[in-house]
């Protein structure tokens, strides 16, 4: 008796041991190991964002036109004239027009000659970065050309260089790439940018006169021409003039040139005391003495020179 009761106790031992069978239910699916978080990625510019119209703009422009991809703002003013008229300078684009013309047609022409106007302001705003670039930070070690190359501004306030204002000499060190002469200037290493600059174009306009002078008399002969009187000029955008009675004036600033381009200067005055317009037999004239002068021309009108 006592046996059997010990099997039946080991039997249900036995079952209450075994796991009770259930519904069978899903496990939850593991996701996936996130990443680390990474920093915030800037989203990648538009196209049309990047591909910008190019912009020029006069500062007095009250017009706007869009010219293949580019947006130009153009100064428009009416004028006594029979047609309309284009003119492209540094500030931008000018347009003007007689009062009858309406604006319709002005802008009508206005595209007609966008490749003309878009090439223009092309060259007109390189030409000012050229020119910007040309800039002179006035100091001690500042350079400038001088006949087509570069020389160096020295403060020496040991000499006063009254007579002369200032003297040409030897660049110390002479490494390749440097300027190979300074102009001394009897100036305090304390002297003040304006005080550089006046001191330096003192000089250069000495040597214009210098300079101007003996080119004259070496190529009026060539010519058969005599000039009377040379008169140094500052214009903007003439870079001489000649009068019947011979009187030259030529602008001082021409001296950063090479002498090469100067006598083309020189001698395309010089012609205009044999022929006093710009016909065919002009640059015939010019030509005797310059013969590459379309060449040098090119030169006067693209190179860039700091201003003053």
């Amino acid at each position: 008796m006592h046996r059997l009761l010990q099997l039946t106790l080991d039997f249900f031992d036995s079952v209450d041991a075994a796991p009770v069978p259930g519904p069978k239910t899903k496990e939850p699916r593991k996701r996936p190991a996130e990443p680390p978080s990474a920093a915030p990625t800037t989203p990648a510019p538009r196209l049309d964002e990047i591909l910008q119209p190019a912009s020029f703009r006069h500062p007095r422009a009250n017009r706007e036109a869009v010219l293949g991809d580019s947006v130009v703002a153009f100064e428009f003013r009416r004028a006594k004239r029979r047609n309309i008229g284009f003119m492209v300078g540094p500030e931008g684009l000018t347009v003007s027009a007689p009062n009858w013309v309406p604006l319709y047609e002005v802008d009508a022409a206005v595209r007609s000659k966008s490749p003309w106007i878009l090439r223009k302001l092309g060259d007109a705003h390189e030409r000012q970065q050229r020119v910007e670039s040309a800039r002179i930070d006035w100091r001690e070690g500042a350079t400038f050309p001088y006949l087509g190359e570069p020389v160096s501004v020295v403060l020496d306030p040991r000499h006063a260089f009254k007579e002369v204002g200032g003297i040409l000499q030897p660049a110390e060190g002479g490494l390749p790439g440097e300027p190979r002469h300074a102009l001394h200037i009897g100036l305090p290493h304390h002297a003040e940018p304006a005080q550089i600059r006046d001191a330096a174009q003192a000089w250069l306009m000495r040597q214009a006169k210098r300079v101007f002078t003996e080119r004259l008399d070496h190529i009026a002969p060539q010519l058969a021409v005599r000039w009377r009187k040379l008169v140094l000029s500052n214009a903007g955008t003439r870079w001489g003039t000649a009068h019947s009675d011979g009187l030259i004036r030529l602008n001082w600033r021409l001296i950063h040139f090479r002498l090469p381009v100067i006598d083309y200067v020189v001698a395309h005055e010089l012609s205009h005391l044999r022929v006093m317009d710009h016909s065919p037999r002009f640059w015939d004239t010019v030509a005797t003495v310059v013969p590459d002068y379309a060449q040098l021309r090119g030169q006067l009108k693209d190179e860039a020179l700091p201003t003053w």
